[in-house]
């Protein structure tokens, strides 16, 4: 199941996602079908078929959109998460063999495309959350678990809205 957390960022990227969706890309490709539907036989139309079927996947993610963003919950950074791993925090760790990551605790929307990001969700994240600095924790997944140690704590400030 996913969180339905997300920061201030992340929200706004979706806000402006669906804006343009619907403001730009739904207005162009409906004057596309209307002009390709205007040029007669519609079976025989790639023109119109293209532009039927964009629209159509522009409608679903414009419901999609609409639908996720009301599920949504902005967090935003609090002084009192400092020196502990929560959601929002671009934590460093390091296993005993040496191997170091670094990545920022975010909700599952916003972490498609990025390598430095993982979901709050993901077994990393799980199981450092309410660390400190210099603690251990242990991570399961299927192909074993591993020790890891956390080395660096940071927030990107960000100001809670009124």
């Amino acid at each position: 199941m996913k969180t339905n957390l997300i920061s201030r960022s992340g929200y706004l990227k979706l806000q402006n996602e669906l804006d343009h969706l619907w403001r730009v890309e739904r207005r162009e490709t409906t004057e596309k079908v209307a002009w390709a539907a205007s040029l007669g036989d519609r079976s025989e139309n790639a023109d119109y078929k293209y532009n039927k079927q964009k629209l159509r996947q522009i409608d679903k993610r414009i419901r999609f959109l609409r639908k996720r963003l009301e599920q949504l919950k902005i967090v935003d950074y609090s002084p009192q998460q400092d020196g502990k791993v929560f959601f929002g925090a671009t934590v460093t760790v390091e296993n005993e063999q040496g191997l170091e990551k670094t990545f920022t605790i975010a909700g599952p929307d916003e972490i498609y495309q990025r390598n430095d990001v993982i979901s709050i969700d993901a077994p990393m994240a799980r199981a450092a959350l309410g660390k400190q600095l210099d603690d251990e924790f242990v991570v399961r997944t299927p192909t074993g678990s591993q020790l890891w140690f956390v080395t660096d704590i940071s927030y990107q400030l960000t100001k809670a809205s009124a």
